[in-house]
């Protein structure tokens, strides 16, 4: 799913919502979960899961190409955990997180 498939998925499955709204919603939730990861905090949506930036630090590694050693800098990369909800729901193949639309 694209980013612009979760705005078309939102402004149908809500009526009052315009597709220019369901854009804006879409896009101020994203960047608010992209500023709290660059910043170091956790994000914790129930039922969905969380994601954390996690550290990674400096290491040797090897070019494949001419087996030379590497040096990869440490660096901070973004981890998402599912929820407990969110790993049944993929096992069972039901959209169970999330209810009907009213």
């Amino acid at each position: 799913m694209t980013r612009s498939d979760l705005v078309e998925e939102l402004a149908a499955r809500f009526d009052q919502i315009t597709q220019r709204d369901a854009e804006f919603a879409v896009k101020a939730i994203l960047e608010a979960m992209n500023d709290a990861l660059a910043r170091g905090h956790r994000i914790e949506i129930r039922g969905f899961g969380s994601f954390s930036v996690n550290y990674r630090s400096p290491r040797m590694g090897r070019n494949p190409r001419s087996g030379k050693s590497v040096a990869i800098p440490e660096k901070k990369v973004p981890h998402f955990k599912p929820g407990k909800a969110l790993r049944q729901a993929v096992d069972q193949g039901t959209n169970a997180i999330l209810p009907p639309p009213t």
